[in-house]
């Protein structure tokens, strides 16, 4: 069975528009195909004169009046503002499967003169307006993709050269007003995002545009079991101290139960004392698991750092007041206690299986993307896998 990578390049207008959400849907749910990688660019001129040199292929089903399109689009629209030098977000997206670039081209489509549909993304986010005369007089790709497996290596490969010095953790990408302080708050999309291929992790996503703040990283995760230690060492000695009262309760109605005969408050407190901790550290063990596929007492302390079997997506968001506005998106830890219109009232199952994890304050925004690396180059990792050296 061939494992042929493809990629869909997001457009800095669709980005801007936060489509960004639909499209990944879309992408996941309708190719069922494997998402490995992504990352955020801020190409510059010469990648983007490279990749639109690269696009023009025989096997283009678009007539060449569309493809010389798609090259104006990526040397003019996508390259960095002429006045301030300020260099455009592009996301990439790589998938991994049979038959990779056929399903993606399914779902992306392309475009035609007067066709007008809503089955594809570029039918839903994408425009070809033409006047009374068939002159063409606006163009949106929404989406950028290869046409066949050979030009899909050859883009990939292109990008992966150009990953470390154009792409990664954004800097200097959001032009702000006056006064405006930008915070960076980090967001993980939880592994039971990923049980089978759906839009579950671009609906999240989705909500999370509401805030209208800006993506400036993303990254395929798989945490190891040494990082979910550290990432929620915090909770642990809480796990182990804030719930001896329900753990001596419930022990205290178990063993009156079985026993026969009740017990004194001195007991049930005895017993959340005794009980407590070992409970909380189980809780901890769960959560590990949960995020690496591993708990700590099950993977041997050479594989602590190895990546783990679980999948994530890891976020990076921008903009004025980032914590609070995705906080309160997100909703409380609690599922049952979100309100409606929340992610985690809508996709959250409990208190760990609760679709997200967002940064509550500076400080553990700075130390969380320490922690998972947003900007790290797996993408390049992912390629360099299925072709070899890019250089």
């Amino acid at each position: 069975m061939s494992q042929e990578l493809a990629y869909a390049l997001i457009t800095p207008y669709s980005l801007l528009k936060s489509r960004t959400g639909g499209i990944l849907s879309r992408l996941i749910a309708r190719t069922g195909l494997d998402f490995v990688a992504a990352r955020m660019f801020a190409p510059s001129s010469k990648l983007l004169e490279e990749y639109a040199a690269a696009l023009p292929s025989p096997d283009d089903p678009q007539e060449p009046a569309i493809q010389q399109l798609l090259q104006d689009y990526v040397r003019r629209r996508m390259a960095p503002d002429p006045k301030t030098g300020r260099r455009k977000r592009a996301m990439m997206l790589v998938f991994q499967g049979e038959n990779t670039v056929a399903k993606l081209r399914d779902v992306v489509g392309f475009f035609a003169r007067n066709r007008y549909a809503g089955q594809t993304i570029r039918d839903t986010y994408g425009d070809l307006v033409c006047d009374d005369q068939g002159e063409i007089r606006y163009f949106e790709p929404a989406v950028l993709i290869p046409v066949n497996a050979a030009q899909a290596e050859a883009h990939l490969k292109l990008w992966a050269r150009y990953s470390d010095t154009d792409g990664g953790l954004l800097e200097n990408v959001i032009e702000y007003a006056p006064g405006e302080v930008p915070e960076r708050t980090l967001v993980l999309l939880k592994p039971d995002n990923f049980r089978f291929p759906a839009g579950r992790p671009g609906n999240v996503i989705d909500f999370f545009s509401r805030t209208g703040l800006y993506i400036v990283a993303i990254k395929v995760h798989r945490m190891s079991v040494a990082e979910a230690v550290e990432f929620y060492g915090p909770v642990r000695e809480v796990l182990r101290t804030k719930l001896k009262g329900m753990v001596g309760g419930r022990a205290r109605a178990v063993l009156e139960k079985e026993l026969g005969f009740a017990l004194t408050p001195e007991l049930e407190s005895g017993l959340g004392d005794l009980l407590g901790p070992l409970y909380g550290e189980n809780q901890f063990e769960n959560i590990v698991r949960f995020m690496s596929g591993r708990a700590p007492s099950e993977c041997p302390s050479e594989q602590w750092n190895e990546p783990g079997t679980e999948k994530c997506i890891a976020l990076v968001y921008e903009g004025v007041n980032a914590i609070a506005k995705i906080r309160d998106v997100l909703g409380p830890t609690d599922p049952a206690k979100a309100p409606p219109g929340s992610i985690r009232r809508e996709f959250g199952s409990n208190v760990m299986v609760n679709a997200a994890h967002a940064s509550d304050s500076p400080q553990n925004a700075a130390r969380e993307i320490g922690i998972v690396k947003p900007e790290e180059n797996r993408f390049r990792r992912v390629i360099e896998a299925v072709y070899g050296s890019v250089n």
